[in-house]
């Protein structure tokens, strides 16, 4: 495995990706509830971030990649004193997520629908209480390894902006992903990995709802991982 990261172009996510067309009641959503949760990164940020949000929060965390928002919208439910702010690039992940979040009324998510390295450096330092980088694009061939979105520098990036004590979550069903989260992870100093042993990590988290992305990797023969570390 390499050692080394080269310097590349930013990695992995970019707004306003389409897939397929948006039903009538998604689209409603992106253009009526979607201003209203989606963050404002020409502006400043402010000085305390729980205010941004819609509903009384003490602490931030962010989920990059969410798809669907299957897991974004549970930990928001799970944790309504939490701030989740939600990054994905697919405007049709968004339209789903948007959807569950007006289901359940939940005043505790807000999102960008675009890159989440605008988002890390937008953030100030020491904020986060927690990151989840949930089954990211695994650019499978070995010569697209750099385009992957972990990377050294993007854990000096969530070393940033995370607090210590904080917890830094990977999932992946893509084994030689899984031993380059854990070399990134394990080669920065700002983290301590806290499962260790490959029992650990193929253990899910507890009360994880899991993700379709996840449901679909099993179903093909797949088994996760479900790496965490710890924010000295």
């Amino acid at each position: 495995m390499q050692t080394g990261v080269a310097s590349v172009p930013r990695r992995g996510f970019f707004c306003g990706r389409h897939g397929h067309p948006l039903r009538p009641y998604h689209a409603l959503l992106v253009d009526t509830l979607l201003p209203a949760l989606r963050l404002d990164l020409n502006a400043p940020a402010p000085d305390d971030l729980t205010q941004l949000f819609f509903s009384p929060v003490e602490e931030l965390r962010l989920e990059i990649g969410f798809g669907g928002g299957e897991h974004l919208v549970s930990e928001a439910k799970r944790w309504p004193d939490v701030g989740f702010f939600g990054c994905e690039p697919y405007l049709n992940g968004v339209a789903k997520a948007l959807a569950a979040v007006d289901r359940a009324k939940l005043g505790n998510v807000r999102i960008l629908p675009g890159d989440a390295w605008e988002l890390l450096e937008w953030l100030p330092n020491g904020v986060l209480s927690g990151i989840y980088v949930l089954y990211p694009d695994p650019w499978p061939k070995r010569r697209h390894w750099k385009r992957r979105f972990v990377q050294e520098d993007t854990m000096a990036a969530f070393a940033r902006v995370m607090r210590s004590g904080a917890e830094l979550r990977f999932a992946t069903d893509v084994d030689d992903y899984a031993e380059w989260m854990m070399f990134c992870g394990s080669e920065s100093p700002a983290f301590t990995c806290t499962r260790q042993t490959e029992a650990e990590q193929r253990e899910p988290w507890s009360q994880f709802p899991g993700t379709r992305y996840e449901e679909r990797a099993k179903m093909e023969g797949r088994t996760p991982w479900y790496l965490e570390f710890r924010r000295n």
